[in-house]
This record gives structure tokens, C-alpha cells and sequence, in this order.
């Protein structure tokens, strides 16, 4: 029977551990982009990457372009899953509006995006049950107008 100084290292180590051991996010990953839907139209893509990844106990989710042969992240953000706001930030650093996002599902997560002079979008982003594609649905609305855009884009883990 191990000692009382043993069981006490162990659960110790069990408790450090434990942020370590949490499981990841469906969502995190490396999406490329594979069809893309806006306004009942099926559309041209470029080649768009999306890095989602942990950053502390956030999620940062970088969109990138390729420039040149190297990946350059275009726009990109970091936020709790819990509908708090972060900084929305453009190739250059300066921000350019907020975003929310909410864990609403196992594989889903709800995205607001707001921005001065900039459209704002509510979506949902879905991972399929087999982790191997992500599936982001949005609608927009240019600041002053009553339209409304839908766009479905499909991506593909890398």
C-alpha cells in the first residue's frame, strides 16, 4: 500500500495536471476553405486558412492568406467561450471592432462580430461529428442598410 506522502504527490500532480489534461475544443485546429455560398450564390474561393488554437484560456481564431508563399493572417481575434468581448484586429494590428462567442452545442459555437463602419455578423459555426469539417454559417448587414447577407462557408481540417 503506497504511503500517505505518495497519495499526496499523486493527487498533487493529478491537480497541476489537470488544466493540461482538459480536452480541446472541437473547433480548434488548422480549416482551409473549400466552398463558400454568399446570398444564395455559390462563389469563387481563394485560398483562406483559418488557425483556431488556445491562447491562455482563450481561443485565438486567425484568418491568413497566402502572400508570397507565406501565411499572412489578415484578421484575427481572441475570446473566452463564454460571450464575453474581444478585440477584433486587422492585418496590421489596429482594431477594427468586438466579437462574442458562445459555446452553444458540443460542436456548435454562436459569433457576433461588430465593428464602426463595418458590417455586423451573426453566425453559427458547426464542427461535423466526424471533426473533419467545419461548417460557418453568417448573415450580415452593411451599417445603415435592411439587407441582409447569408453566407455558408464550408472548411476542411488540415
Amino acid at each position: 500500500m503506497p504511503s500517505a506522502a505518495i497519495r499526496v504527490c499523486g493527487l498533487f500532480a493529478v491537480v497541476l495536471a489537470g488544466p493540461l489534461l482538459q480536452a480541446a475544443e472541437p473547433v480548434e485546429g488548422r480549416w482551409l476553405l473549400v466552398s463558400q455560398n454568399v446570398g444564395g450564390q455559390k462563389t469563387a474561393i481563394d485560398e483562406l486558412l483559418l488557425r483556431i488554437h488556445p491562447v491562455a484560456s482563450q481561443l485565438e481564431f486567425a484568418y491568413s492568406v497566402p502572400v508570397n508563399n507565406i501565411q499572412f493572417v489578415s484578421l484575427r481575434f481572441t475570446t473566452r467561450l463564454d460571450g464575453s468581448e474581444g478585440d477584433v484586429t486587422n492585418a496590421n494590428g489596429k482594431k477594427i471592432g468586438t466579437v462574442k462567442v458562445t459555446k452553444s452545442g458540443p460542436l456548435q459555437y454562436r459569433i457576433l462580430l461588430e465593428g464602426l463602419n463595418k458590417p455586423s455578423a451573426s453566425g453559427l459555426m458547426t464542427v461535423s461529428a466526424d471533426g473533419k469539417t467545419l461548417t460557418s454559417e453568417s448573415e450580415s448587414k452593411q451599417p445603415g442598410q435592411t439587407a441582409v447577407t447569408r453566407t455558408v462557408q464550408v472548411f476542411s481540417r488540415q
